[in-house]
């Protein structure tokens, strides 16, 4: 029987249109999840234009809920668990999944809070590792009142690092320094002082103003490009003492991370902002705020059977 799904669509609103697409067949190593929220991300605006994703196929990252059929070779969850994932083809109402891709939720945590982790969580949570958190450091993280800001910010804190949140209006700070940021700037107006870690999801001049303030043996992690402007290096501006610029995707299982996101979020170490919520019908209005970033954290669609 066929489920429904966004499908990339270059003719519809914001590139995407609801079909039907063939139930899913699991392979040994994954499970069948009957999928009940979806979180949209940046990214996923862009797979839907830019040709990554083809004419047809299933958008989205982010899925959470309930194993309906487990994994022939034995792995994974069994059935009835509660699950959030990152996987491809996120947006339908059933999804295969492969074990090293999802954790089980935690107990006390809404599935509507857990699929706001994926994408936006793993990243904070790797790129700040990639460029070497640690007690102490001063660590910048530009489109703090995002989706990845938002964790970046938290998680920077939990490890004793002094964060700079930068935001791009006043009333968009309010997030960020309630997360625990010891500064909070509108764009990178008054910072001074060097950073030892660039977490940069804004892109254009702002990243190139960012890569100014780097330390020697600093680190810029490029996890987004939400401005969508070009970056232009001044001359000499990489000749000197020793500093990166690194690019980041999330390759490989994100299930431990995941597991660990899940765990925090559960115990209310981690908050979890749902700046936008609404049914999945409602895709081109939730993509619009997001793209118009009117969106404090994340938006997550509802999946409803029998709408």
């Amino acid at each position: 029987m066929p489920v429904r799904a966004l499908v990339v669509d270059p003719s519809a609103p914001a590139a995407v249109r609801r079909a039907e697409v063939p139930d899913p067949v699991p392979g040994p190593g994954q499970v069948l999840v009957d999928v009940s929220h979806a979180s949209l991300n940046h990214g996923d605006l862009n797979d839907a234009r830019s040709g990554r994703v083809p004419v047809g196929a299933v958008l989205g990252s982010d899925a959470a809920g309930v194993v309906v059929q487990a994994a022939a070779d034995g792995t994974g969850p069994a059935v009835g668990t509660r699950v959030v994932a990152l996987t491809s083809g996120a947006f339908a109402e059933r999804v295969a999944i492969d074990v090293g891709a999802l954790a089980e939720v935690p107990k006390g945590l809404d599935l509507a809070q857990a699929v706001a982790l994926p994408v936006a969580g793993v990243a904070a949570l790797r790129s700040l590792r990639a460029a070497g958190l640690g007690p102490g450091k001063r660590v910048l993280i530009t489109g703090a009142s995002g989706g990845v800001g938002r964790f970046a910010v938290q998680l920077a804190a939990r490890a004793g690092a002094h964060v700079i949140a930068s935001v791009g209006s006043t009333a968009r700070g309010e997030g960020p320094a309630r997360s625990g940021a010891d500064e909070v700037l509108i764009g990178l107006e008054g910072l001074q002082r060097p950073v030892d870690v660039v977490i940069d999801s804004v892109g254009g001049p702002q990243l190139v103003a960012a890569w100014n303030l780097l330390a020697p043996g600093g680190s810029l992690q490029s996890v987004g490009w939400t401005s969508g402007e070009s970056a232009v290096l001044p001359p000499y501006a990489t000749v000197g003492p020793s500093k990166s610029l690194t690019s980041f995707v999330i390759e490989g299982d994100a299930g431990p991370d995941l597991a660990v996101l899940a765990e925090l979020a559960a115990e209310g170490s981690l908050a979890v902002e749902i700046g936008w919520q609404g049914s999945w019908d409602r895709f081109a209005e939730a993509a619009d705020a997001l793209r118009g970033r009117r969106v404090p954290g994340k938006a997550v669609l509802r999946l409803t059977r029998g709408e």
